[in-house]
């Protein structure tokens, strides 16, 4: 079992930036591949990146690709997601999850899911 707490949401300007964080707990975090997720309104949840174990292998949906950054510290059982460049269609609740395989951008191979953590971008 791997429990998974997002934080780092709350209100920011287009253009800004914000850190999402993602704890993981109850498990060796560094057996799992882990990824984030979003739910912005009107659209089903979508995958945004993705991160191998190791951070050998990392993928990024088209439409983040470069104002985005995922990245993992193991020895604090994190996962992060650096955002740049905001803009309001950014503007939803974010997931991390875990997932024993490398399946990157699909939802339902994924293990363990965090509640989310909502952020808002104001134009």
């Amino acid at each position: 079992q791997v429990q998974l707490v997002e934080s780092g949401g709350g209100l920011v300007q287009s253009g800004g930036s914000l850190r999402l964080s993602c704890a993981a707990s109850g498990s060796t975090f560094n057996r799992y591949a882990m990824a984030w997720f979003r739910q912005t309104p009107g659209k089903e949840r979508e995958w945004v990146a993705a991160i191998s174990w190791s951070s050998g292998r990392i993928d990024y949906a088209d439409d983040v690709k470069g104002p985005f950054t995922i990245c993992r510290d193991n020895a604090k059982n994190t996962v992060y997601l650096h955002m740049n460049s905001l803009i309001p269609e950014d503007t939803g609740v974010y997931y991390c999850a875990a997932d024993s395989n490398y399946t990157y951008q699909y939802a339902k191979s994924y293990d363990y899911w965090g509640q989310g953590t909502q952020f808002t971008v104001s134009s």
